[in-house]
């Protein structure tokens, strides 16, 4: 009987992946949906909070927002995300963040991000690049809460404007420096 027992969970175990294999282009196309929906649901919600946004829509070439990342950690921390970039209103790729640190730290967290590109050149770049580092390149200003009222010359003369938002969980600081933005394709 334990042989017979041991060949079914062996059999079980084998068919496993197998059985996955078959649905994962029905993930996948689950999972850009899923992506595309939660994105315009979180950028509803940040141009219902903060005017600002509104006026980066307006200017921007493009708009990568990633609708919920999240951040855990103790000592180690890790965050990821996936996102979507949509230039005019259309989808034009799937993207995925991901950072690890080390340090005090202990929560988790989550949270959205918006990136308002305000020139076709940043948007180039993202594409030609093999992974973004954000926090490498000086033309990104992050703005949070606490920024001012409205933005200022200063402000919109960088090329990508960040702004982080939907914050929830127990974690101090939401940095983004060192994130590592990719090219994600949900279809594979």
């Amino acid at each position: 009987m334990n042989l017979t027992r041991r060949r079914t969970i062996r059999t079980m175990a084998a068919m496993g992946p197998m059985m996955l294999l078959g649905a994962r282009e029905a993930l996948a196309a689950s999972d850009a949906s899923e992506i595309s929906r939660d994105a315009a649901a979180a950028l509803h919600r940040l141009y219902g909070a903060d005017h600002r946004a509104v006026q980066l829509r307006q200017k921007a070439a493009g708009i990568l927002v990633f609708p919920k990342i999240v951040k855990a950690g103790f000592v180690f921390g890790a965050q990821g995300g996936k996102g979507v970039l949509t230039e005019h209103g259309h989808t034009q790729g799937y993207y995925s963040i991901a950072a690890a640190s080390f340090g005090l730290q202990a929560g988790v967290e989550w949270f959205s991000y918006a990136l308002f590109f305000m020139d076709p050149q940043a948007l180039q770049y993202l594409d030609k690049s093999d992974g973004w580092a954000v926090g490498s390149d000086p033309n990104v200003v992050v703005i949070d809460k606490g920024a001012g009222v409205s933005f200022d010359s200063t402000t919109l003369s960088h090329k990508v404007v960040a702004i982080p938002f939907g914050q929830n969980g127990l974690m101090a600081g939401l940095a983004l420096q060192g994130s590592k933005i990719t090219t994600y394709n949900p279809s594979v």
